[in-house]
């Protein structure tokens, strides 16, 4: 009969404390959400008509303990939603998080962030409309008769071998874009890379790499144009959507010298295991009849799983026909593709046509795959067509790539809408002078292309120190092999160790291209016995510490550690210099008393001390004269 009675009691309190613990639990989680929405952002509209979920016993407890079913908020900066409305939304999401085993709350916070984060790019980002990609054969383009007097304009200005870059263009022949955008044109096929991570024999991988590089040439635009010179600290962004994974490959750019010329990228998919970098110096030559526009600088190609670093140069664009014929543009020289890890190596030569070539010669390439200095494949083809790949050890030909079948396979570019893009980003920067060109007024784009230069000399003028970069910096400890060019730009934030369970997503946010990890899960032990007292006490001690600590992001400190590298380092200059000079006066000093007259045919001395004790002995003893002079006369 005791025991009858004291059941119920026993089951009271049991339920009372339940209750009490789904209470601090969901306090706890309003808690966290007030402070995750109270942080400043871009999107809150959004955020307002989002779903969470939390989970259902602490809802269901949550709603006994207070008499029914009414719906509570929780409510916070840019945040209001009720709990009937946690308890219904997200379940495929729940499920997902509860396989890591995560506290309730962290499950919540994490895809919480997540779904922020996706909101955020797709508000932010709209799918590029330009899939223009140009025809395979020669480029040409016929000069209109209202131009030709342009044309003669420009040849007056240049001489033979002179550089064109400080040259003013016509704007009939620029193409309504940057050439930091250009430069994105070789990252529409990334997912080959994304490939290479399931390839085993290195050979394989680097004809993926190889496969990869070519795929990136055959945009061309419609006639023949230029793209318009960055100004100093212009910037460009963009991703890539891969639909058969749902990864983005993102691309980050930016024009970090104007004399010289000199743009700097990053292409990252870490979840896909590529990170591509490099930075290029663009000059253009003119030769009478011609002119050559020349990359110089590499890039690199890291494929995390496998620990490889692929380096690439890039070809050169030639056009001729300015004098006299048709305007018409090829590419030309050697390009290099080398593995260190590996061995492997590639050389691929962009034939020009020649003055009295057929058709057939026309964006011909050919190039060898060596190991050391063995030979183990020739390639052929056209780099706008077919391109055809032979084994030497076997004899086997197969077909490398064929560009029809790859515009099929386009990945779909995703562009920053305009009104959210930053006064310095190329379409922003440039948006009037491109709407100019694509309404034919030269008159238009000549005159908003002279305010951008403009502008653009005016800000050097007042610059009172050297320019320095946002999102990239000078690293003198790239080194490329033998015979290459490296123009040494990294991005601050560049991420090259491979792709880890804990990592959710990677994404973009004002260039800067981070990972959102999960949340670190507690063992089932410490989530059976946690005090939601306790929890809820530390969570407030943390709310206090964040208010209290100094909001010092990792960009800041990279760019105070870089400033400090870069002043140690004119200081180590400096000191080399004094030293130099200091050693080159005690020689100059050395030799001349070695070489006085009067030390003729004497051995010099060779120790200090006895000069020192020979003058001290001297001046005793001619002390001792002039006493006893002075001694004698008195």
């Amino acid at each position: 009969m005791e025991l009858d009675t004291a059941l119920p009691i026993v089951k009271s309190k049991e339920k009372s404390e339940r209750r009490r613990s789904s209470i601090f639990s969901l306090l706890k989680i309003q808690k966290k959400l007030t402070r995750q929405f109270s942080e400043p952002g871009h999107f809150a509209a959004k955020r307002n008509n989002r779903k969470y979920s939390v989970d259902s016993a602490i809802l269901s407890d949550y709603g006994k303990a207070n008499g029914g079913t009414k719906d509570y908020l929780l409510e916070g900066n840019g945040l209001s939603m009720s709990v009937t409305e946690l308890a219904g939304a997200a379940s495929d999401s729940d499920s997902d998080a509860s396989r890591s085993g995560m506290p309730d709350g962290q499950k919540v916070m994490a895809i919480t962030r997540k779904q922020e984060i996706l909101a955020r790019i797709d508000s932010s980002y709209i799918e590029d409309t330009n899939r223009e990609t140009g025809a395979a054969g020669e480029l040409v383009e016929e000069v209109a008769e209202e131009n030709k007097s342009l044309l003669w304009f420009l040849l007056k200005q240049a001489r033979p071998g002179m550089d064109l870059s400080k040259v003013v263009l016509p704007t009939f022949i620029l193409e309504p874009r940057s050439f930091l955008d250009k430069l994105s044109d070789n990252y529409y096929h990334a997912d080959i890379l994304g490939q290479a991570k399931y390839i085993e024999d290195p050979y394989l991988r680097f004809k993926c790499v190889l496969r990869w590089y070519l795929s990136g040439l055959y945009r061309k635009p419609k006639g023949l144009k230029k793209p318009y010179n960055p100004v100093l600290g212009e910037v460009f962004r963009c991703f890539w959507m891969n639909r058969e994974n749902d990864s983005r490959t993102y691309y980050v750019a930016e024009q970090v010298s104007h004399h010289p010329p000199v743009s700097a990228f990053y292409v990252s998919n870490r979840k896909d295991g590529y990170v591509i970098e490099g930075s290029l110096l663009a000059r253009s030559k003119f030769y009478g009849t011609s002119t050559s526009a020349i990359l110089e600088g590499c890039a690199r190609v890291h494929l995390l799983q496998w620990d490889e670093t692929y380096i690439t140069t890039a070809p050169y664009a030639h056009c001729k026909g300015i004098v006299m014929g048709t305007l018409s543009m090829e590419l030309g020289g050697k390009v290099h593709i080398m593995c260190v890890e590996t061995g492997y190596q590639a050389e691929v030569e962009f034939k020009l046509r020649s003055f009295l070539g057929s058709a057939d010669q026309t964006n011909a390439i050919s190039g060898r795959i060596k190991k050391g200095k063995e030979t183990i494949a020739t390639v052929e083809g056209y780099w706008d067509g077919k391109i055809d790949i032979r084994d030497k050890r076997n004899g086997e030909e197969s077909n490398l790539l064929d560009v029809a079948v790859l515009k099929e396979q386009r990945m779909a570019r995703y562009l920053v809408r305009l009104d959210c893009q930053h006064e310095y980003e190329s379409q922003r920067l440039w948006a009037k002078v491109s709407d100019a060109i694509q309404n034919n007024d030269q008159v238009a784009a000549t005159e908003e292309k002279t305010v951008v230069e403009e502008a653009q000399r005016a800000r050097a003028r007042n610059l009172v120190a050297t320019w320095v970069p946002r999102y990239f910096h000078k690293d003198f400890h790239l080194q490329p092999p033998e015979g290459l060019i490296e123009q040494g730009w990294r991005y601050n934030h560049v991420n090259i160790s491979p792709w880890q369970p804990d990592e959710e997503l990677e994404y973009e946010d004002s260039f800067v291209i981070s990972t959102l990890r999960a949340l670190e899960s507690r063992s089932p032990v410490e989530s059976r016995t946690r005090d939601p007292v306790r929890e809820s006490r530390a969570s407030d001690s943390d709310s206090r510490d964040e208010h209290a600590r100094p909001k010092t992001t990792t960009r800041t400190l990279k760019k105070t550690l870089y400033s400090i590298e870069s002043t140690l380092r004119e200081h180590t200059n400096a000191i080399e210099k004094l030293s130099r000079a200091v050693e080159s006066l005690s020689e100059g000093h050395r030799q001349a008393v070695a070489f006085r007259p009067q030390n003729v045919g004497r051995i010099p001395t060779t120790s200090h001390s006895w000069d020192l004790f020979g003058g001290f002995v001297l001046a005793i003893v001619l002390q001792a004269l002039l006493n006893w002079l002075f001694y004698q006369k008195d």
